[in-house]
């Protein structure tokens, strides 16, 4: 009876030692990873981003293009196509295009390798390879990363969990968290091809402003229509809105806030002007940044979007690059009057 106890016992502790020679650890799939990165020649991804910087979330679906070494092609929509961009990175540089505006942007940019993209399988990647410090673990059908971040307003996010398909390792979601380890940002992948094949002319500047504004149509001038102004919800501490006021604007009317305290900084918006169809893009000195409901362009002093056909400036001398992005992420607020 000892014999067949001890029998049982030992193939347990037998299969409990395979089933561990049968799972990875974080340092083989780390090594695993960087070999993937080395075969990949493109891709292609399908994911539904979702903010929650605002009064409300908002939720795009994004299309996301890849061929090697620096071509990329991403498409944001949100449900009704009202706010739709497209980021494209060619030869000719880093471009940006609203096409219900027929608005286009160059930038002499190192976008995406200047931050972190929760959306780029690349970036991804790198990021788990260069954090020395990541936590790791296994389920069933998963690996989860958590991270640190890298991007401009990193101390409002610091922390990622990336989770990877066991399979093929493939990106299955993303939660970028703030300090309090709350999902700001998620991306829910439904689609990843790997090695995709694309037309020789997927990349090309003409062929997809041409694309898009065949896609979405072009916003009409509505000048009589009221503007919604918005308020920012969140502001770098000690400040506070201290003025506002409207003046005349050539589409209508123009509202200039003041915000004052310890930092200060004005924040402008006016409707937008539709370009015509055959405006080129205009170079920019500045770089792109995700603002989650849209691409904006950031220097030193200022940092402008559009928004559901609404221009929109910040300008300061003494706001940080991250708080710009902190305050222009939360101008989701509606007037009440």
């Amino acid at each position: 009876m000892r014999r067949k106890v001890l029998s049982v016992l030992v193939g347990i502790i037998l299969l409990i030692a395979l089933a561990g020679c049968g799972s990875k650890s974080q340092e083989d799939v780390i090594k695993a990873l960087d070999e993937k990165m080395d075969e990949i020649t493109s891709y292609q991804a399908e994911a539904k981003m979702t903010f929650q910087t605002g009064s409300k979330p908002q939720v795009y679906n994004v299309e996301i293009w890849y061929k090697h070494p620096a071509y990329y092609r991403v498409s944001l929509k949100n449900a009704d196509k009202e706010q739709s961009q497209m980021i494209l990175r060619n030869d000719e540089g880093v471009f940006v295009f609203t096409p219900a505006l027929n608005k286009s942007f160059r930038f002499q940019s190192d976008w995406p390798k200047n931050s972190s993209q929760a959306y780029l399988y690349e970036s991804l990647v790198k990021d788990i390879l260069s954090d020395s410090k990541a936590k790791f673990k296994a389920t069933k059908n998963h690996y989860v990363f958590e991270t640190k971040t890298n991007y401009p307003n990193s101390n409002v996010v610091p922390t990622q969990e990336i989770t990877l398909n066991k399979k093929d390792l493939s990106p299955v979601s993303v939660k970028v968290m703030d300090t309090d380890r709350k999902a700001l940002l998620t991306v829910q992948f439904s689609k990843v091809e790997f090695n995709k094949k694309f037309d020789d002319d997927a990349f090309d500047t003409s062929k997809n402003m041409t694309g898009a504004r065949l896609e979405v149509p072009t916003m009409a001038e509505a000048k009589d229509k009221a503007m919604e102004v918005m308020y920012p919800v969140q502001l770098p501490e000690g400040v506070k809105q201290i003025d506002e006021k409207e003046v005349a604007s050539e589409n209508g009317k123009r509202v200039i806030m003041t915000f004052g305290g310890e930092k200060t900084f004005t924040l402008v918006q006016e409707k937008a002007k539709v370009l015509p169809a055959t405006s080129t893009p205009t170079l920019v000195n500045g770089e792109p940044v995700d603002l989650g409901f849209a691409i904006g362009t950031l220097t030193d002093k200022t940092l402008t979007w559009s928004y559901k056909g609404v221009d929109f400036t910040i300008a300061s001398d003494d706001l940080t690059p991250e708080e710009m992005v902190m305050v222009a992420r939360s101008v989701q607020g509606k007037a009440i009057k």
